[in-house]
């Protein structure tokens, strides 16, 4: 698969000034919440309404969608409203039933990218549709995996496509629900810089209080839409009922986003190409210092070998760690970064000791 100009052209047929918004409750609950919900969102920002009919849950017994029932009501809601309809799908049999009723925009849920074969098997049953087609990164953080998935749906002849970008899971305890992984997303829009991606700020956070901030630095990064979930009473919803907006919140957020310029003038150029400059000046100074604390590694990792030490030393790295996020604040960095920074720096200077303890 090739990047094509013509990747946006469903984008563009939109003709927005504005970001590409796609919005409407977690789950479709009843007939009522939907219409109610859709009226609300019709003289918006939004283009397409969502609902999740059928819901992937982790564990047997929770609420798991309302099904084909779910499908009429949108259709209802399209046709009172306008507005586009979408939701999620997971197997043929899905598929089959949103294109009988006439679905506008599917998309392919974390759980089942992270399956190439669910997603051939999906591919297969859309092959050749003019519906938008969406996929979103796989629950792991895999490129080539979502990419992959991509590709699937390239190969089957569906040329409506775009990526949802909804974050990774993580043992890890961090204020996200799924962490974003930005370099991730950003790696692939450079790759395929003309292939539309949207982000999903619900699911990367999983707090309604976060939704701004998160879709803000999206935009930041040129993305081309957002996925937001939202609810007329968000705390009685049936399925995560902690990471869905108001319809009035969900307007007050369009009106804080701050869409910036893709490029300047020469001015605003040549300011960019000294600051640019610098940073790839402080990128090689940044690299050449890396590689000088890791010759000190190894020569660390030489004096425990003589002596029969063993490599992880716990108080020395916690005692490190400690330093670190102090320094870090004061210098305006937060902790959360540096806790990553030196978590992945300790590990590479782990891995030069167990070289030469094993040589």
């Amino acid at each position: 698969m090739e990047n094509k100009k013509e990747m946006r052209d469903w984008l563009n047929e939109f003709k927005l000034s504005h970001p590409f918004v796609i919005a409407g409750p977690c789950s479709a609950e009843t007939e009522e919440q939907v219409l109610k919900i859709a009226h609300e969102l019709k003289d918006s920002d939004v283009s397409v309404f969502r609902a999740g009919i059928w819901k992937p849950r982790t564990r047997p017994g929770g609420f798991e969608g309302v099904g084909e029932i779910g499908l009429k009501w949108l259709k209802k809601a399209k046709a009172e409203t306008g507005l586009l309809m979408g939701t999620e799908v997971a197997t043929a049999a899905h598929c089959k039933l949103a294109l009988e009723n006439d679905i506008d925009v599917l998309w392919v849920g974390a759980r089942t990218t992270a399956n190439p074969f669910a997603v051939q098997e999906i591919a297969d049953t859309l092959a050749g549709t003019d519906k938008i087609v969406l996929i979103k990164n796989p629950v792991n953080p895999d490129m080539a995996l979502w990419l992959g998935g991509v590709e699937r749906l390239y190969a089957a002849g569906i040329k409506k496509l775009g990526v949802i970008h909804r974050g990774f899971s993580t043992y890890e305890k961090t204020k996200y629900r799924n962490i974003p992984e930005w370099q991730i997303a950003i790696e692939l829009q450079n790759k395929f810089p003309d292939l539309p991606l949207i982000i999903d700020p619900s699911h990367i956070t999983g707090n309604r209080d976060m939704i701004l901030e998160v879709t803000q630095e999206a935009l930041d990064l040129n993305y081309d839409g957002m996925i937001i979930e939202t609810h007329h009473d968000p705390d009685n919803a049936w399925s995560d009922a902690a990471q869905q907006v108001t319809p009035a919140a969900l307007k007050q957020i369009f009106k804080d986003l701050k869409v910036r310029k893709v490029s300047g003038d020469n001015e605003f150029t040549a300011k960019m190409t000294k600051l640019r400059a610098n940073i790839d000046v402080l990128d090689a100074n940044l690299l050449d210092l890396l590689g000088k604390r890791m010759k000190v590694a190894d020569e660390i990792g030489q004096v425990k070998k003589d002596n029969n030490v063993a490599i992880l030393q716990n108080n020395r790295w916690n005692e490190i760690q400690e330093k670190m996020i102090a320094e870090g604040a004061k210098k305006g960095l937060t902790e959360e970064f540096i806790v990553k920074l030196f978590k992945n720096i300790h590990q590479e200077s782990i891995g030069h000791q167990e070289k030469i303890l094993n040589s």
